[in-house]
């Protein structure tokens, strides 16, 4: 993984990385390539897939990408396959067409099919993981059973550059050198609070990992659930963002 957050690399290398014989099955290959799904298997089970891609729109989730997953979680959750979800995503992509083509509407159905999945759900951080498309991957408040994170991993509302910007502007326009003061206090803001260890001190992360060890977590957290049972109150059906 690039050194540089800001750096794409392709999510497929990672994933190729940690299933059983470097296979997996990507579906839905050419529409949204903001985001990836597909199946493998761990251990000789197999596993759902869904993946933000950093090499396209920087892995931010849009109106097409929301369908896609949206789709295979359902599609998973129907043949009670389990998800892992491995998390890239600076956010959901801003703009007027997104706003007009109801990204906020189309982004609940990935929510809902999350919190509407009672089968085994698994959250991997690599990187960012920002906003509202933090919970959008299957954070711990939709459900996941189990949230790994990488040492890389930054769960937060927005990035450190965003934050600052807002949260110290008048400090900074009071400040005698600007720009050496902005980028004094990203790297204070970016040690602070952009890693995984606040987010695990606040229990939104299990357990922060090695990334050599990724294959190994995965496995024994898919060995635990697999017994795993999900009972809902009683009725015809959940009422899906149409």
């Amino acid at each position: 993984m690039p050194i540089d957050p800001k750096q794409g690399y392709d999510m497929r290398q990672v994933i190729t990385g940690v299933v059983d014989n470097g296979d997996f099955l990507e579906v839905h290959a050419g529409y949204a390539r903001n985001i990836v799904v597909g199946f493998a298997r761990i251990l000789g089970r197999s596993v759902g897939i869904i993946a933000n891609q950093p090499m396209v729109l920087a892995g931010a989730l849009d109106i097409n990408a929301a369908d896609k997953s949206s789709r295979f979680i359902r599609f998973c959750n129907a043949f009670i396959v389990p998800l892992i979800s491995f998390v890239d995503v600076p956010g959901f992509l801003p703009g007027v067409q997104q706003e007009h083509g109801g990204i906020i509407r189309h982004g609940a159905k990935m929510l809902f099919a999350y919190s509407a999945a009672t089968v085994p759900k698994i959250q991997l951080i690599l990187r960012k993981s920002y906003g509202g498309a933090h919970l959008a991957m299957c954070s711990r408040d939709l459900g996941a059973d189990r949230v790994f994170a990488w040492p890389s991993a930054e769960v937060a509302v927005m990035g450190a550059e965003g934050a600052v910007e807002i949260v110290f502007r008048k400090e900074m326009e009071q400040a005698a050198d600007k720009a050496a003061r902005r980028a004094e206090l990203i790297e204070n803001y970016r040690s602070t609070f952009a890693t995984p260890y606040v987010a695990a001190g606040r229990r939104l992360v299990d357990d922060i990992i090695e990334p050599a060890n990724t294959r190994k977590h995965l496995a024994q957290a898919l060995e635990y659930l697999q017994t795993k049972r999900d009972r809902r109150p009683p009725k015809k059906h959940g009422l899906i963002p149409l």
